[in-house]
């Protein structure tokens, strides 16, 4: 195989992976999954099954009894205050309130 097959060969595959991580990294469904995942699941039961660890937490699969979801995003980026004591505050950017959004949508029957 000569040296510039190899090369374009080379550039075609690492494309390929670059667009295969680049489609992984923007998926707004799975990033909101990550997101609380990481900063929600020690007391909300996040998945679409499953019971919260903190028993007054509501279940994420639930919120959208309670609240219209797509109103959540503007709490996310200002700070979501809640008269519990125990809940941290936090502040996510407009891209990770969306992605938030996006998941707790999903979780929608």
């Amino acid at each position: 195989m000569s040296m510039s097959i190899r090369i374009a060969l080379g550039v075609a595959i690492s494309l390929c992976c670059v667009a295969g991580l680049a489609a992984q990294e923007f998926d707004p469904v799975e990033n909101g999954r990550a997101l609380v995942t990481m900063y929600c699941a020690d007391c909300h039961a996040t998945a679409s099954s499953g019971e919260s660890p903190l028993a007054i937490a509501p279940r994420f699969r639930d919120l959208h009894l309670r609240y219209d979801v797509e109103f959540l995003s503007e709490a996310l980026v200002e700070g979501i205050v809640t008269a519990h004591p125990e809940m941290p505050q936090f502040e996510f950017d407009p891209d990770q309130a969306a992605a938030i959004v996006a998941y707790l949508k999903s979780l929608e029957p």
